[in-house]
């Protein structure tokens, strides 16, 4: 097996520099084609047979069989925009007491690293019960089109997934997907000094009162309730004017207790003004508890819960696990970092996981 030629301590070591190396690449989301040229680079360094889609990096295991399930590991190298409270450069992967400095080292630099490590861990070995497929993909941050979304029609079919963010590697078994609502609430123009029109904010009122307020009856045994919350809201031309439109935005965080076209459904019902979502593209995902990935980690000590954030697992179709070493507050935080046992746990247990996964016994 291929673990015999590389060890464990040199793949950690790869994934450091290579980590460092992704790091000092500004690769903003739509940005990413140097990031991508390194990950390409380097897999082609190593002897896979790599593949490219924009700035998608993909590869599958050696002695891909088309009879067996896939597993594909996925994590993504754009970052977010540096926010304006770095002390540090955030190009710049330094390591100071243990922890490597960097815009997207956790987020999601060391998941993607330890993931590219652990593919090659098992890309030669000719007893797996599971392909492998690797994907590095782009646009994550902004939930992009040219991402995921893109390349996964590529690779086949595709049985379950990891998804490689920071969760201190627990198991994220469930991640709430996400409905944003443009609503427009109509009334009826007049002059503010007479009882002259119908208010449209009023109108609007009384949905925004509705949504503060309703809570959908199931509710998800690992992400709890739906919550939704008006963000926005704009109406008026000026003081003396009643207003005839009255503008509001709600965001919808969706759980795996309904789709979202049936949280759409029980909207319109409850509310009059006009509802348009943006995209039902972010939708909320899970893996059952049963399924052999979880119970692996849950054999390992790992601790199952539901994700409040999305990530591209809400552009898989298939059951999904997220996945990966570092703490998810740290993401787009200023003078981001990783611990260095972090990457080197990450890779330990992502091996030790699809070991007990992915191998005959």
């Amino acid at each position: 097996m291929y673990q015999t030629i590389i060890e464990t301590e040199t793949l950690y070591k790869q994934a450091v520099a290579l980590l460092q190396q992704l790091i000092a690449i500004p690769s903003y989301s739509k940005e990413e084609d140097a990031t991508a040229t390194a990950i390409y680079t380097l897999l082609e360094a190593r002897g896979v047979a790599v593949y490219r889609q924009k700035n998608n990096v993909w590869a599958r295991n050696k002695h891909y069989n088309a009879a067996l399930p896939t597993l594909l590991l996925n994590s993504h190298h754009d970052t977010v925009k540096p926010n304006a409270s770095y002390t540090r450069n955030p190009f710049e992967a330094s390591i100071t007491d243990g922890k490597l400095y960097g815009l997207g080292s956790t987020d999601a630099g060391a998941s993607l690293v330890s993931l590219i490590a652990t593919f090659l861990y098992f890309y030669e070995s000719e007893d797996l019960t599971y392909n492998l497929i690797l994907a590095a993909t782009a646009e994550e941050e902004i939930s992009g089109k040219n991402g995921l979304e893109l390349l996964y029609p590529e690779l086949g079919q595709i049985d379950v997934a990891i998804v490689g963010e920071p969760t201190e590697m627990h198991l994220a078994v469930a991640e709430k997907g996400l409905l944003v609502l443009d609503c427009v609430a109509e009334g009826k123009a007049g002059h503010a000094a007479r009882e002259e029109g119908i208010n449209a904010i009023y109108n609007a009122l009384d949905d925004i009162s509705w949504f503060r307020n309703y809570t959908f009856p199931i509710q998800s045994e690992h992400l709890g309730p739906i919550k939704m919350s008006v963000t926005l809201v704009n109406a008026g031309t000026q003081h003396n004017v009643v207003p005839d439109v009255c503008q509001f935005t709600v965001d919808v965080r969706l759980t795996d207790a309904y789709t979202a076209e049936e949280v759409l459904e029980i909207i319109r019902k409850n509310v009059k003004a006009t509802v348009t979502p943006r995209s039902t593209r972010l939708k909320p995902s899970s893996i059952p508890e049963t399924h052999p990935l979880v119970q692996a980690g849950l054999a390992l000590g790992r601790n199952t819960y539901g994700s409040p954030t999305t990530s591209d697992q809400a552009l898989l179709p298939i059951p999904s696990l997220k996945m990966g070493p570092g703490f998810s507050g740290r993401s787009h935080m200023a003078d981001e970092f990783i611990y260095l046992v972090e990457i080197e746990d990450g890779i330990r247990l992502y091996i030790e996981l699809l070991q007990q996964v992915i191998l005959q016994k």
